[in-house]
């Protein structure tokens, strides 16, 4: 299939808007990781398939979601990339422990 260069730039658009996009509730939301949540491209697949068997959130994210979903299990995760770096890596999602030493 050849891109046109309408295609090139649907795509594209929709790239930048994946990379702007955070979860915005949940285990990965604001509350657990402040200030936005975890970028979409970050979450593990474990939760995308958790949303796949149970249902896509309404409106835009949930079309968001499905889309990452779909690139992930094709095993075209490479494509986001480019945003890891521009975002300097990937998001880490196990929390810091507090450097905090208690010798006594």
């Amino acid at each position: 299939m050849n891109f046109t260069e309408i295609d090139r730039e649907d795509f594209r658009q929709l790239l930048m808007e994946i990379a702007e996009s955070y979860m915005p509730f949940g285990k990965y939301g604001p509350k657990e990781y402040p200030p936005r949540g975890v970028p979409l491209i970050d979450l593990p697949p474990e939760y995308y398939q958790w949303f796949h068997e149970r249902g896509w959130p309404k409106g835009r994210l949930g079309e968001l979601m499905e889309i990452i979903s779909e690139i992930k299990a094709t095993g075209a995760d490479g494509v986001f990339d480019p945003i890891r770096v521009r975002n300097g890596g990937r998001f880490r999602l196990q929390k810091r422990r507090p450097k905090r030493f208690d010798f006594e």
